[in-house]
């Protein structure tokens, strides 16, 4: 009797019930729940406000491709992120890939914190994309309603700025519009009596 073939890391991760979203870093299986209204708002508001100037080039450069929640695999089906947001410069990645694949390290990512996530976005995530030669990563908070840009240099991280609330901010990669912050926040709910 042959022994039972064990599933490799990627066929667990896709094999996960729907409603998870799966990683691998560092060689461990995550697997986190789907976000909140909040986060999901933070993304669609900044993915609504890139990808007209960057990836149409409507009121921007255009030359960039801006994707929601890509599986980016730095090491293929061994090394796999899924950022909330991530960019490519088309010089660097002129097409699409065929299957959810990007195995084309990008040039910016952003992580949407939540409670759960947080930690290890910033104590997994942030040394696996420095790692790999991510060179910008935002971090946007909708709780505090904060985003805190990086961009790497000489393999570590170096701070851009942090930005809260109703900023306007032109920082890079994309420095060449100005975004309103106060878009990225729903309305607050009034306190109960």
């Amino acid at each position: 009797m042959q022994p039972a073939r064990q599933s490799t890391l990627y066929e667990s991760l896709k094999a996960l019930p729907e409603g998870l979203t799966g990683e691998i870093l560092n060689g461990r299986l995550y697997a986190w729940p789907r976000p909140s209204g909040a986060h999901i708002n933070a993304g669609s508001a900044l993915g609504a406000e890139l990808l007209g100037p960057f990836q149409r080039g409507k009121g921007g450069p255009g030359g960039w491709w801006i994707q929601d929640e890509p599986e980016i695999h730095f090491v293929r089906n061994v090394e796999v992120v899924v950022p909330d947001l991530a960019g490519w410069r088309r010089e660097h990645m002129p097409y699409l890939p065929e299957d959810q694949r990007y195995e084309v390290v990008p040039d910016w990512v952003c992580e949407i914190l939540s409670p759960s996530t947080a930690g290890d976005d910033r104590k997994v995530k942030m040394p696996l994309y420095a790692h790999y030669g991510v060179p910008y990563v935002w971090l946007i908070d909708p709780i505090e309603r904060a985003l805190e840009a990086y961009r790497l240099n000489l393999g570590a991280w170096v701070g851009i700025g942090g930005f809260t609330d109703t900023d306007r901010i032109s920082i890079p990669p994309f420095e060449a519009v100005s975004l309103d912050l106060g878009t990225f926040w729903p309305p607050r709910r009034p306190a109960l009596v």
